[in-house]
């Protein structure tokens, strides 16, 4: 079966850097696929001035502007499901989605961690790795289950952890590295060499019970 080009909704909470990187890839067609809309639960940052600049739909839903957390996933599930999207990106998404509405998109929906899960859930993630005396951090891609930060874990990229490291340092490293492996994981899932089934990633028609790493994926 023809591929066909994926259309992928992009979620964001602030600058958007990781969302650049990924209409980047797509004006390249490293991804195929294109971003045909962007919501932003806070109003006028940066990610939406890179997505009227990049020609797709900037749309604010700002969440205080509704009672309760279901309220305001049930209406961002209606604007999502207006664009009938094949791919729903967290990309500096900061809030804690309900069960329901992560189950809505499941195996459709992907979020990028600063951490190599499944160390480090949560926040705070590079003040823990330096705290426990870790050469080595990263980031990971992964898909959303209600279970935070706990989705089947599809790529991930390493990021060495140098003597004298602040917090800054490595925040600073490993979204460098998500720049890479957001796009590169993308790709995967939009020329289906990695696709969601029976509650696992499968790479290329095989269960894959452990990430990939970034560096020998393709190839």
């Amino acid at each position: 079966m023809a591929n066909h080009m994926k259309k992928i909704i992009v979620l964001i909470s602030g600058s958007g850097s990781n969302l650049q990187a990924i209409l980047d890839a797509c004006a390249k067609s490293k991804i195929d696929g294109s971003v045909c809309a962007v919501i932003s639960n806070r109003p006028n940052v940066m990610g939406l001035q890179r997505a009227v600049k990049s020609g797709c739909d900037a749309i604010t839903l700002d969440h205080k502007q509704f009672p309760d957390r279901a309220t305001f996933d049930a209406e961002l599930q209606k604007r999502i499901d207006f664009y009938e999207p094949d791919l729903v990106v967290l990309a500096g998404f900061m809030r804690i989605l309900t069960e329901g509405f992560v189950n809505h998109y499941l195996g459709r929906m992907v979020n990028i961690h600063p951490s190599l899960l499944p160390k480090y859930p949560g926040l705070n993630t590079h003040k823990r790795a330096i705290k426990a005396g870790d050469s080595i951090g990263g980031a990971t891609v992964h898909y959303v289950t209600p279970e935070l930060d706990g989705g089947p874990l599809i790529l991930q990229a390493e990021v060495p952890i140098f003597t004298g490291d602040s917090e800054l340092d490595l925040a600073k490293n490993v979204l460098q590295a998500e720049h890479s492996l957001y796009p590169t994981a993308l790709e995967l899932i939009c020329n289906n060499s990695l696709t969601f089934a029976e509650g696992l990633p499968h790479f290329k028609g095989k269960p894959l019970q452990f990430p990939m790493k970034l560096n020998n994926t393709i190839g």
